[in-house]
This record gives structure tokens, sequence and C-alpha cells, in this order.
């Protein structure tokens, strides 16, 4: 078990299945949790055990893709802890179905949106605070379709590419800084969401939120120091 007493760990999509089984691999090991989400009240209930600590900030009714909000959240994060270790993003989402010529510019926005944006917002706001403590860990969440194209999922795959190329080339320019940026890929995770799309796959074959969530700690932890600028798949038998 890797230990994170005393450091700030901030979590964005902290309700969703990855972002809260994060959330709880760190509170066990001991960490202070920035836990960020966009809907009002969903971080309360999903973590009502720490509403009560000042070891826990919720920062809810956060719009990751815009980044006037997200420069007041960390704002608020470093009033509150003074400082941010590790920041994990896991916020994304998908869509697909047609071909680029046919994929409507709204859904182009919506990914490179919520995949990317929401990463760079959220990256341009707290590196400078990392920057002027000279340390800090950035762990990003990408996709397996990242690596590779595949018909009919131009969009998806080029907005999870281009979390792979931000975080390679956050890794050249930050460590310098003794900040280190990676990022995991991925297979199908393990959802109630995903087993509801897909009622005949093999759900054994699927990674669990919990195993990323591993992965995702090693990478924030010291035994990765020497790691920087990686993409990890992490793709379970699927």
């Amino acid at each position: 078990m890797y230990d994170f007493t005393n450091q700030v760990v901030v979590i964005t999509g902290a309700a969703g299945n990855l972002g809260s089984a994060t959330a709880w691999m760190f509170y066990k090991a001991g960490g202070k949790l920035a836990l960020v989400d966009r809907s009002e009240g969903r971080l309360q209930r999903q973590f009502k055990e720490l509403v009560a600590s000042q070891n826990y900030y919720f920062a809810d009714r956060i719009d990751l893709t815009n980044p006037e909000s997200v420069s007041r959240m960390v704002a608020a994060l470093i009033q509150h802890f003074g400082k941010i270790d590790v920041i994990v993003n896991t916020v994304g989402g998908f869509r697909g179905g047609k071909p680029v010529h046919d994929t409507p510019m709204a859904t182009w926005d919506f990914l490179i949106d919520l995949n990317a944006r929401t990463i760079l917002n959220a990256c341009q706001a707290i590196i400078p605070h990392m920057i002027q403590q000279t340390y800090g860990r950035i762990i990003n969440v990408a996709a397996r379709k990242g690596l590779k194209g595949d018909a009919n999922l131009g969009a998806y795959s080029a907005s999870k590419a281009a979390v792979i190329r931000l975080t390679e080339s956050m890794s050249a320019e930050l460590k310098k800084y003794n900040i280190n940026a990676n990022c995991v890929i991925p297979g199908t995770i393990d959802t109630p969401q995903n087993r509801e799309a897909m009622p005949g796959a093999d759900f054994n074959r699927w990674v669990s939120p919990e195993k990323i969530a591993e992965v995702i700690m090693f990478l924030a932890s010291p035994a990765a120091s020497a790691i920087n600028g990686a993409a990890i798949p992490v793709y379970g038998l699927s």
C-alpha cells in the first residue's frame, strides 16, 4: 500500500465510476482529497463520510470546459490546502457511429471539449503551483482508440489522441521542475453503463475501475518517479 499522507490529490470526475474508485483508493492511502464534479450535490451524497473533514474538499458545479470556472476552483483549493501535489483527470466521454465526413461539428466540439479541453484547463490552472513548489504528478486518462483511429470513431479517437500528445508535451516541459506527466489507456471499463450498452459481451474480459485506479496510484507514487511521458495500457483481457 502506498502512503499519501499529507499529499493533496485533485481528482476530476470524482463522482464517476473511475473517479470514485480512484478517490477511495487515495483516501485509504491517507491522501487529502479535492474531489471535482459538475453536478450539484452528487459528491456529497457519494462521499458522505468525508463531508465533515477538513482533509477533503468538494468542488461541485465545476465546468471544466470553462477556464474561469477552473481558475476559481484551483484558487479555492490552494486557499484550503496550501498546495496541490497530484492531479488525476478522469473526466471523459464517448460518442461514435458516423464516419468523419458525416460527424456533426457539434459532436467534434463535444468530444474535444470533454476529453481534451477539460484536461488542458485543469493543468493550465494547477501547473504554475506545481512549478512553484518544484513537485507534482499529473495523471490523465486516455483510451485505446487514441492510439489508432477506427471507422466511425474519428472524433472520439482524435480527442483521446490529443490527451496522449498533451501528456507527452507536458512531460517534456515540466521534468526540470520535478513534475511527471503520464497517462493511462484503459480498455473497455467494466461499468454498469457499459454492461447495459453491451449486454452480450464477456464482462470478465473487461478491466475494472479499481484496477485502473491501482495503476493511477502507482504513477502518483515515488515508485514511479522515473516514469515520465508514458502512455500505459490497462486493458484487462479485452
